[in-house]
């Protein structure tokens, strides 16, 4: 697990989301980066070990004072790429 952007004053970590592909991973952790949301990563590497196979997803986890807010970027995320590719919401 690799911490980013460590706070001050670390609270609980807690998992926010699980994704087994690599772009996934990527974006989310570039929305947390851009939002200033310290975040782990559980498991960082093994998706890109077997590409397409999700034995073992990587788990992303934030400081639970920051879960709301990080929950609520990632749904609005996924809104917008509903609305993109005309998906159903």
């Amino acid at each position: 697990m690799t911490p980013r952007q460590q706070p001050e004053s670390a609270g609980t970590f807690v998992t926010l989301c699980e994704s087994g592909d690599v772009g996934e991973l990527a974006l989310i952790r570039s929305l947390l980066d851009g939002n200033r949301i310290p975040y782990a990563v559980q498991h960082e590497h093994v998706g890109a070990l077997y590409p397409g196979v999700a034995l073992l997803g990587s788990r992303v986890m934030v400081d639970s004072r920051d879960r709301q807010r990080a929950e609520i970027l990632l749904s609005r995320l996924a809104l917008q790429v509903r609305e993109a590719t005309g998906e159903p919401g």
